[in-house]
């Protein structure tokens, strides 16, 4: 079966793991600490917005500015 092609064959697991990846062209491990660290940020900024919410005069522009700061990120990747 010579005319069947490579993605047919491939594992469900690999596709799993390296398909997405390969679409920005990373490797799995790159796009793990590329995802690893946007969580984190993400992590920051909510934290920053429930300071904020507490008491309003502190972490006034902080989520703000790592959100923009992450969308760059995103944006220079495609």
């Amino acid at each position: 079966m010579s005319g069947t092609s490579q993605s047919s064959r491939r594992s469900p697991i690999a596709a799993l793991f390296t398909d997405h990846p390969a679409t920005v062209n990373e490797t799995y491990f790159e796009h793990m600490r590329f995802a690893l660290g946007f969580a984190f940020w993400l992590s920051v900024a909510a934290l920053a917005a429930l300071v904020h919410a507490v008491v309003p005069a502190i972490c006034e522009t902080t989520a703000g500015r790592i959100l923009k700061r992450l969308h760059a990120r995103i944006e220079s990747r495609h």
